[in-house]
């Protein structure tokens, strides 16, 4: 679980992220395909930032590659994102009682935690309650 938080930490990255998202949304057809060099456009960052962002979550599986020719075309792989939305759930969640029996299985797995990835955690949950209250609120 550590490991997709320190993924998802990169502000660049959940740029990416998004960009990719928005490429399944908005476009159906391409199959959330997006080149590279139309994410350097869409972040207004270099290539070699990008590609080096691409590279660390190609590797963490949240995003898959098919490669034509010299050019690559990425597109978003939610399956990874499974594991931090089944640790946040209990977080957003209103039923008190249930999210305390599943805590009681996560206080588990914190104490093989260190104190930096706690922190991390933490800060993570926090900003998913507020994004929840905001997207409740519309």
């Amino acid at each position: 679980m550590a490991d997709i938080f320190d993924v998802v930490a990169d502000a660049t990255r959940r740029d990416i992220l998004a960009v990719l998202l928005e490429r399944e949304s908005a476009v159906p057809q391409s199959g959330g395909e997006i080149s590279v060099s139309e994410i350097v456009a869409a972040l207004g960052t270099s290539q070699p930032t990008v590609s080096k962002h691409l590279k660390v979550l190609r590797e963490s599986g949240l995003v898959s590659v098919r490669e034509e020719g010299q050019h690559r075309y990425y597109r978003l792989d939610r399956a990874p994102l499974e594991t931090l939305e089944d640790w946040l759930i209990p977080f957003m969640s209103s039923d008190a009682a249930a999210d305390a029996a599943t805590l009681a299985g996560v206080a588990a797995q914190e104490a093989s935690l260190n104190d930096d990835q706690l922190a991390f955690a933490s800060a993570i949950g926090k900003v998913f309650a507020d994004v929840t209250q905001v997207v409740k609120r519309k």
